[in-house]
């Protein structure tokens, strides 16, 4: 699978980028269907004290799979994201027809 990151007027970070990738790389052993993940990361200025927000796309078969989370960091927010993809890819699965 292919992962593309964005850093939306941040500085690009290899630690998150790795953590994010091991996090997809258990995805895709259970699904193997996944062909490519992007990747969004962008802070959100303002009163809110979260305000870390990460956004995935998936592309799969069929039409994409999009989740985004607003958390107190951006391990979070990617952690809580890739688990809101998993829930739809798990239901995705029980969908899929085998021919």
């Amino acid at each position: 699978m292919e992962a593309l990151f964005q850093f939306v007027h941040l500085e690009r970070s290899e630690r998150l980028e790795q953590f994010i990738s091991e996090k997809l790389d258990k995805l895709e052993n259970k699904y193997d269907w996944i062909v490519k993940a992007q990747v969004y990361f962008k802070k959100q200025d303002g009163q809110d004290p979260k305000g870390f927000i990460c956004n995935m796309k998936l592309s799969v078969p069929g039409p994409l799979i999009f989740a985004e989370s607003n958390e107190e960091s951006f391990e979070a927010a990617g952690a809580e994201t890739i688990r809101d993809l998993e829930k739809q890819l798990s239901k995705k699965k029980g969908q899929m027809k085998t021919y």
